[in-house]
């Protein structure tokens, strides 16, 4: 089964979030980030639920300075919400995956999901 999130460069970052015709949330990330990593799977699971409606990307910083730079990346993980081509809004730090999707519906300006009692 392949991952749901993209994977996204510097050379690819234009193209495939910036004229995106759909909300990126874009996962500033790099290997050796332990909270990256676990917040990896909530991010794979949001992008199965709001497949159509959201794309998730990874944008490993190691490997793609330049993008990372451009948008002042200091600390990981650095999610950013880009919308229209524009960058609409930035969460620094892991979280449970309640909370990041509260976060990336609220950037997005998608409807919450009701959670079941």
């Amino acid at each position: 089964m392949s991952p749901l999130t993209a994977k996204v460069t510097d050379a690819s970052f234009e193209s495939d979030v910036i004229k995106s015709n759909e909300p990126v949330v874009v996962d500033f990330w790099a290997e050796w980030c332990g909270p990256c990593r676990m917040i990896a799977p909530s991010l794979e699971e949001i992008a199965t639920e709001m497949s159509g409606k959201v794309k998730i990307a990874k944008l490993n910083v190691d490997e793609n300075p330049a993008v990372a730079g451009k948008y002042g990346i200091r600390s990981i993980p650095t999610l950013m919400v880009f919308k229209d081509g524009k960058h609409v809004a930035t969460k620094t730090g892991a979280g449970p995956k309640s909370e990041l999707s509260r976060w990336i519906n609220a950037s997005v300006g998608a409807p919450v999901p009701q959670q079941s009692a």
